[in-house]
């Protein structure tokens, strides 16, 4: 039972380390517990979608800082 338990704070912690929330967390071990891996899985897979157009959208982010920082380091905002 002790090491049950270990695995599901385990689980628990990796979860909440990967962005997720209690609800996901809850609905996560409901799916696991009627041992429904398709849905746990799709679960798993929209969270992963989410965090992917996130980082997409925080690497475009990124790339338009960095532009505007070569731009000035070139001097081509002298004559602002």
């Amino acid at each position: 039972m002790r090491g049950e338990q270990n695995l599901k704070e385990s689980i628990t912690q990796n979860l909440k380390d990967a962005g997720c929330d209690r609800k996901l967390i809850d609905e996560f071990f409901e799916l696991t517990s009627k041992k429904e891996n398709e849905k746990v899985i799709d679960l798993l897979e929209k969270k992963r979608q989410k965090l992917l157009e996130k980082l997409h959208k925080d690497e475009k982010e990124l790339d338009n800082l960095d532009y505007l920082i070569l731009d000035l380091k070139n001097n081509k905002y002298e004559n602002i």
